[in-house]
């Protein structure tokens, strides 16, 4: 049977440069992709409207997971694909695996006091800027959150305490590249991604063969999930403590490492 690729991708530190956020060094490799139609699925602790920009960069229309599996968005016209389970919104069908970003908020606001945290809830537009090195145009997307809310925490040994805390109301602790992030019980990077491969399993008679690149602790579900799972180095060279099956390390970090991999792989 003949292989068809999916590959799902993490953006900051993998995509994306660590400091600069440019994916210039994976352009080779971007415009292979694009060749050989292979769908590019961003999988990341964004927002919907921080990668229907990315999107627009990169010039393509594929599906694509939010806020660390909070949702799953399919573009409604997309090859025709048999979805169950999902709702219309925005020009998508949608799979919700998180919780609302009102929830989210209602749990902040009980705590942020007592543990010294401030979610981007609390962050004004330049707050965020300054956190995350972002422009003011992107930094106000980041802020229009639907299942998620990122954090900082004053003191970090207070995170398992308050993990406990938020288990008790359905909310749990992941940490990304710069910040924690509250998030539902029921949703992770890895869930979302075994949910689209089996959308691509029911609608094509093909061989799937799916590739995923992450750099982070909150990749590893996702990193789990994929046939063939790829580690990018931190900006420093190290990696983060994954051992999987089939696992390929990057040899760079950031673009350059992730260009460098799937142009070997899906040459």
């Amino acid at each position: 049977m003949e292989k068809h690729y999916i590959i799902f991708t993490d953006l900051d530190g993998t995509l994306l440069n660590h400091h600069d956020y440019s994916y210039e060094d994976a352009k080779p490799a971007l415009q292979k992709i694009k060749e050989k139609n292979i769908p590019l699925i961003i999988v990341t602790s964004k927002t919907r409207k921080e990668v229907e920009i990315l999107q627009q960069e990169l010039g393509i229309k594929e599906p694509f997971i939010v806020e660390n599996g909070g949702g799953i968005f399919i573009p409604i016209d997309y090859h025709k694909l048999k979805i169950k389970n999902c709702f219309t919104k925005n020009g998508y069908r949608v799979i919700q695996l998180g919780k609302s970003y009102e929830e989210i908020r209602q749990f902040v606001e009980k705590v942020k006091d007592k543990f010294g945290i401030i979610g981007f809830g609390d962050m004004s537009v330049e707050q965020i800027m300054k956190f995350t090195g972002l422009p003011y145009e992107k930094a106000k997307l980041a802020k229009e959150r639907e299942f998620t809310e990122p954090f900082l925490i004053k003191d970090e040994s207070l995170i398992p305490e308050l993990q406990k805390l938020a288990l008790e109301e359905g909310i749990k602790i992941t940490k990304g590249g710069r910040f924690y992030h509250f998030i539902g019980i029921n949703q992770d990077k890895g869930r979302a991604v075994e949910i689209v491969i089996n959308i691509f399993k029911e609608n094509i008679d093909k061989d799937i063969v799916s590739i995923g690149l992450g750099d982070s602790q909150n990749d590893i579900p996702m990193l789990k999930k994929v046939d063939i799972p790829v580690l990018i180095p931190k900006p420093d060279g190290s990696y983060e403590n994954i051992d999987l099956p089939n696992m390929i390390k990057a040899p760079y970090p950031g673009s350059r490492g992730w260009n460098e991999v799937i142009l070997k792989l899906i040459d």
